[in-house]
């Protein structure tokens, strides 16, 4: 029996082989489906001033120079860290420098890179460069935002090398990933829907990868379709990214088409501001906007079906808990946001925000009011709201027992019914 036993050995172990060999054949295939054969040099890309106007208008709409512009650095030259439950990575160099930029990538290599996620020299990129959503973009505006990041200053700044923990450092890992969780794609316009409709689905789900914050991801860093646009933790920055298919968190199916078109244009609205991340985003990218894209986009946003809001459950506070938040409230937060969280206006006709009922409040996630107690809040300064009114931060003042005692205070008074809120909590989002 042992003799026959050992003599399977060899048969486990070449069966074993072979598997192994169909799996990475088959992963290697999943890398490479979709890809075109490249064509053409980075000389032989000629420019139009239209695709130069055109390039510097879809960056903005997509944000790139969110990730792409270090603090205090050169526009597009990189070198911006990008913080991921992975490890680090490091936006790179989109300047036309020939060494250290895209000066000697062709219009093909860079509409790869969008669309296949692999870069000149066929590295695969990591999903912190947002090609699962960019794969959907049109080969013109690749070709746009080509033109105009060749149209920008040369920089000569080298990349970064990533700081990724093993094993997601490994191109095999990465390889593996994307067999799973990503298949390329441009948009394809829905037949049944205007074109209206179809421009702000194309603006949201690609061009503006939306879904990158407001979709939940599993424990790989990878997106859910399933869930698109549902809500999702950003990694790290502990901000919350509320749901866009929920009234209960960031929907706008029930408000006006204006209502959010100032959201967009401004960064405020009555029924509240654009804080923190999603601030950002509407400093740099949203309020340039034509007005056509942004009534495409509310189109879009306000068709999303809408998923029902969770059932309030009574927030669990004690009696001497709730006086003491009480009482921080009322020396803190009361001459601005009112007695009973009814919001108010200044003589100077500043709106402070109602507390009572508002969605940011009651988020089942109690991150974003914690950030915007701790470190204040500010919605951008645009156009249309050029001195924003910002609320002071706390988190000098106030302990973390205290803004936590506060923070579950707000969520439990005036008819809000949302879960407690602990110090480790607050801790966290310091």
């Amino acid at each position: 029996m042992s003799a026959a036993r050992r003599l399977t050995w060899p048969r486990v172990l070449l069966a074993l082989a072979v598997l192994l060999a169909l799996a990475a054949a088959l992963v290697a295939w999943l890398n490479v489906r979709g890809e075109d054969a490249l064509a053409g040099s980075a000389d032989s890309f000629v420019a139009t001033p239209e695709q130069v106007a055109r390039g510097a208008y879809l960056a903005r709409a997509g944000n790139c120079a969110a990730c792409h512009t270090d603090r205090g650095g050169a526009a597009f030259a990189g070198g911006k860290g990008i913080a991921t439950p992975f490890g680090t990575v490091f936006a790179s160099n989109l300047t036309p420098d020939a060494k250290t930029g895209i000066g000697r990538w062709s219009a093909a290599q860079f509409w790869r890179a969008l669309h296949n996620g692999r870069s000149a020299d066929g590295r695969l990129l990591y999903p912190a460069f947002p090609y699962p959503n960019f794969t959907e973009i049109t080969r013109a505006d690749a070709d746009a935002l080509f033109a105009f990041l060749r149209s920008q200053v040369p920089v000569a700044q080298a990349n970064r090398a990533h700081a990724l923990r093993f094993p997601y450092d490994l191109q095999a890992s990465l390889a593996v990933w994307r067999a799973l969780f990503f298949t390329p794609g441009v948009y394809a316009p829905q037949a049944e829907r205007s074109p209206q409709w179809n421009r702000g689905a194309y603006l949201v789900r690609a061009l503006g990868h939306c879904a990158a914050c407001h979709s939940p991801r599993n424990a790989f860093g990878a997106t859910r379709d399933s869930l698109e646009l549902s809500g999702g933790l950003i990694p790290l920055q502990n901000w919350y990214a509320p749901s866009l298919a929920s009234g209960a968190e960031a929907g706008v199916a029930d408000w006006s088409n204006d209502e959010v078109a100032a959201l967009f244009r401004t960064g405020y609205t009555p029924r509240g501001a654009a804080l923190g991340p999603m601030a950002e985003v509407v400093y740099r990218s949203t309020q340039y906007l034509t007005d056509a894209d942004v009534a495409a986009m509310t189109e879009f946003l306000k068709s999303l079906p809408q998923t029902p809001a969770h059932a309030a459950a009574a927030p669990a506070i004690g009696k001497e808990a709730f006086a003491h938040g009480a009482a921080l409230y009322k020396d803190h937060c009361a001459s601005c946001h009112g007695a009973s969280g009814e919001g108010g206006r200044s003589p100077q006709g500043i709106v402070y925000a109602p507390l009572a009922g508002d969605r940011k409040v009651l988020l089942e996630s109690p991150a974003n009011l914690i950030h915007t107690v701790v470190n204040g809040g500010f919605p951008p300064t645009t156009a249309g709201n050029p001195r924003p009114y910002g609320m002071p931060p706390f988190g000098p003042s106030l302990k973390d027992e205290e803004i936590a005692v506060l923070a579950t205070y707000v969520r439990a008074a005036w008819g809000n019914a949302a879960p407690p809120v602990s110090a480790l909590d607050v801790q966290a989002a310091r």
